[in-house]
């Protein structure tokens, strides 16, 4: 195969995987149904975590069923499905959930998520 045809092949990977990572982006969106309140496809939260009041009310019983299921954790700090990390104590929410050799999130801070969930 000649660099030429190794380049082609190698931009189509590229743009396939692009493509089908912005799909995957449009499908897992995040929703404001009420002031304060932040749902994804499986929960929802509002400033002082996950929420199995608000996933009832806003996603419904079988939602909220798998929520409970999942049993006693810490709902304070967690991601939804679009890789959005929010922590209701550092009352932030950020672009991913990376840390740093610090211990503390490193990721970009999201404007809109943190301005959903926090605004006074």
């Amino acid at each position: 195969m000649s660099r030429k045809n190794i380049f082609s092949a190698l931009l189509l990977v590229i743009g396939v995987s692009m493509s089908f990572l912005a799909g995957a982006a449009e499908h897992n969106k995040l929703r404001l149904p009420a002031k304060g309140v932040v749902c994804d496809a499986y929960f929802c939260a509002d400033a002082t975590g996950i929420s199995d009041v608000l996933t009832m009310k806003y996603l419904g019983a079988k939602k909220s069923q798998q929520l409970a299921s999942q049993g006693d954790f810490d709902r304070t700090a967690f991601t939804f499905t679009n890789g959005i990390y929010c922590d209701t104590k550092e009352k932030m929410c950020r672009k991913d959930r990376y840390f740093g050799v610090d211990g503390k999130p490193s990721g970009k801070i999201d404007s809109k998520t943190t301005q959903w969930l926090f605004a006074q």
